[in-house]
């Protein structure tokens, strides 16, 4: 499918529970000496700390004028209540969090998040002024059955039903399929390409070809910087969600810089 415009790339690292507040003022400070305005001219940069992290991360962020958004792993559904342990979305948009993460395949499997949860916090995002990045992905066993677009259609047809068709347009969909998630086994670009063509599809489907043409759809799963390029190549990928490689500010950069879309 054609894009009716051109989709600017976000870059985001999830640093999932690594770095205490003092390690992310650290990371963050290095990526700001390393980070030059032309390596985000044409591409959106994000990060994911801890929560124990935001606020540490937004100072400096702020303070120091890093072209970095600030970004969440997660959020709760409600906006406030009787939920011990869970992190309001109000409270992020309080820290001027820019994107949180919704559906992780981690908060899936491992905190059995269903489909139902992770629209129902994709609508306390949208609600509360902030970005979604929906992560959707089949496991092996699901690749092996030939089920990943099935897999991907029901993930992605519920998260977009959640919304109005010009929020969805503005969303971002992360494509990461598990058996790649920290296994250094990356999807081949062909994979990578092949499953976020089909969810561009699934979305045109659902509100509409003009949304499904905007929305953007990132690549997450041992992602490195030299698979960066081919990866980015792809005309459905529109930028990548990177897990252990956002830890270290130097591999970090050299993934933003290898991401840009001349003339794209």
């Amino acid at each position: 499918m054609s894009p009716a415009s051109p989709r600017r790339p976000l870059i985001s690292g999830n640093w999932k529970m690594n770095f205490d507040h003092l390690e992310a003022i650290h990371a963050i400070r290095d990526l700001g000496l390393r980070i030059q305005p032309g390596d985000v001219q044409g591409v959106d940069v994000s990060i994911h700390p801890p929560f124990t992290d935001l606020r540490s991360a937004q100072t400096v962020l702020e303070a120091e004028s890093i072209p970095v958004a600030l970004g969440a792993q997660t959020c709760a559904a409600e906006d406030a209540g009787a939920f011990t342990g869970e992190i309001s979305p109000v409270m992020l948009a309080k820290l001027h969090v820019t994107y949180v993460i919704v559906g992780h395949s981690e908060r899936r499997t491992l905190f059995h998040e269903s489909d139902e949860t992770v629209a129902a916090k994709m609508k306390a995002v949208h609600r509360n002024g902030m970005t979604p990045i929906c992560c959707v992905g089949e496991s092996i066993d699901e690749r092996e059955a030939g089920l990943t677009r099935d897999r991907l259609a029901t993930q992605v047809g519920s998260a977009v039903r959640a919304l109005p068709g010009d929020v969805v347009a503005g969303m971002v969909l992360a494509y990461e399929p598990i058996w790649a998630i920290g296994t250094g086994q990356a999807a081949t670009p062909e994979d990578a390409q092949d499953a976020c063509a089909w969810i561009r599809g699934v979305v045109a489907d659902a509100v509409g070809e003009e949304v499904g043409a905007q929305v953007r759809i990132q690549y997450g799963g041992s992602v490195k910087a030299e698979n960066t390029a081919e990866l980015m190549a792809c005309p459905d990928l529109d930028g990548l969600l990177v897990g252990g490689a956002s830890l270290d500010a130097s591999q970090f950069i050299e993934i933003v810089r290898a991401s840009a879309h001349p003339g794209r």
